[in-house]
């Protein structure tokens, strides 16, 4: 349903922020399912997760593991992390944009000043928080949300140390109403990301599609340049292009070829004039490319010649008769 990445300076609030923003979704409604991912979700020490550069890689890698495998179209996910590096909540955006699912950035804007002095507090008091080299670490590498940036749109800003942080908020109102607003084709203040080619995963087909796609196709195409050959001078001539294939009758009169498939639907293919063998090997490549395109947001390709053959007969009627 929705992506939630919560961003700023460590200690700055997310954790409380994140978990306003969860009970104000689970007021709501009561059939939403809201679940945060963190670091403590995922039972990680602060420090030990940021100490150094190889060990933080690996906790992004993690997190965003354990994001890919739990966002969906029927929960809203929380990431409860630092998000500190715009290329990561890109990352995050990538994987909302192949999900399918509402996106925005919840931007906790403390300044550093009460961070380092809240995180001070925590340390005295035993709480869990960040080693001083860390925490400076951190704050120097941290790059503010910019809501021009897609991974960063749309961007809610809260301001803990000057306003607070509580579930009556008025942005954590706002993005409670982003995050469950009903959408429809009028709709145009709430985004829901689209998946693209480049963003699916493909689907696994079985083994053999691909052979058994191109071996009908070419069958086809076989059958129609023995039938343009064949019909020359006669006006009819009949063909086979399959043992459970409607018969595919081909006429030539004036130079013209009509292939015709005998059938419930009485499919026809119209050859207004000679297609040479280089044409329909353009055409059969062609179609062969968009089959396997299709079948990364569609139906996957054939799997049995039968079909191949009917759906390769119906795309060269709407390519040759266009």
């Amino acid at each position: 349903m929705a992506l939630v990445v919560m961003c700023g300076q460590p200690c700055s609030g997310k954790s409380a922020a994140a978990a306003c923003l969860a009970a104000a979704l689970r007021s709501s409604s009561t059939d939403l399912t809201v679940r945060i991912i963190g670091e403590s979700s995922l039972h990680l020490g602060r420090n030990d997760s940021y100490k150094d550069m190889v060990v933080e890689k690996n906790l992004r890698g993690v997190l965003r593991s354990e994001v890919d495998r739990s966002v969906s179209r029927d929960s809203i996910i929380i990431v409860d992390s630092l998000n500190n590096i715009k290329g990561y909540r890109y990352e995050l955006w990538c994987l909302a944009r192949a999900s399918g699912v509402r996106y925005c950035v919840l931007f906790c804007d403390t300044e550093v000043d009460h961070c380092r002095e809240w995180n001070r507090n925590r340390l005295e008091k035993g709480e869990p928080a960040y080693d001083s080299n860390i925490f400076e670490d951190l704050e120097r590498r941290f790059e503010k949300p910019d809501r021009r940036n897609r991974w960063d749109s749309p961007l809610f800003e809260l301001f803990p140390s000057r306003d607070g942080i509580v579930e009556t908020a008025p942005v954590i109102a706002e993005a409670v109403s982003y995050l469950t607003k009903k959408v429809d084709s009028k709709t145009r203040d709430v985004k829901v990301l689209q998946p693209t080619i480049a963003t699916q995963t493909v689907r696994t087909t079985e083994s053999n599609s691909l052979y058994e796609m191109d071996k009908a196709t070419q069958e086809v195409v076989n059958a129609i340049v023995e039938a343009q050959s064949c019909s020359l001078g006669l006006p009819v001539n009949k063909i086979s292009v399959g043992p459970n294939l409607p018969t595919m009758e081909t006429s030539a009169m004036l130079g013209c070829c009509c292939l015709k498939l005998r059938s419930l639907t009485n499919c026809y293919i119209n050859l207004q004039r000679s297609v040479g063998l280089p044409e329909l090997r353009s055409l059969r490549r062609t179609f062969i490319k968009l089959a396997g395109q299709y079948s990364l947001s569609g139906p996957p390709p054939p799997t049995d010649a039968d079909s191949a053959k009917r759906m390769f007969v119906d795309y060269l009627n709407r390519e040759v008769s266009a």
